[in-house]
């Protein structure tokens, strides 16, 4: 996009930078928690295929981009940079909301043992 600014009789401009696919793509990605391995079985590709949209500026096919969107809860126009993503979590977060869902899967006595320990933890580091 290409912005031009008129002052005192002069043109100037401005460039406006736009995030490349692959860099859109890794963003969402991290904000999701997940890996390019998990992205790449979740859409049915390889690791190698996720690492090269992302570090190439390639577009994938119509199809895998509709896949990537659905695996990655967003909208095609958002996936593409037409329309803003929203929602989006930091990375550090979305690791530990993915290790929160696990902690579900466990049986109800090992995640009672757990938060237990847990709050054991965060409150001796609140009384130091």
């Amino acid at each position: 996009m290409l912005l031009l600014l008129i002052g005192t009789g002069e043109v100037k401009k401005k460039a406006k930078r736009q995030e490349a696919f692959g860099e859109r793509l890794a963003r969402i990605r991290k904000s999701r928690g997940l890996t390019q391995a998990e992205l790449g079985e979740a859409v049915g590709v390889s690791q190698r295929v996720i690492a090269y949209y992302e570090t190439e500026g390639e577009q994938p096919p119509g199809a895998l981009l509709v896949d990537l969107a659905r695996v990655l809860a967003i909208s095609s126009d958002e996936l593409l940079g037409l329309q803003d993503v929203t929602e989006l979590t930091s990375p550090k977060t979305a690791r530990l909301l993915k290790r929160l869902q696990r902690i579900e899967e466990l049986p109800v006595s090992d995640q009672k043992a757990l938060l237990k320990f847990l709050d054991a933890l965060l409150d001796s580091k609140k009384a130091s």
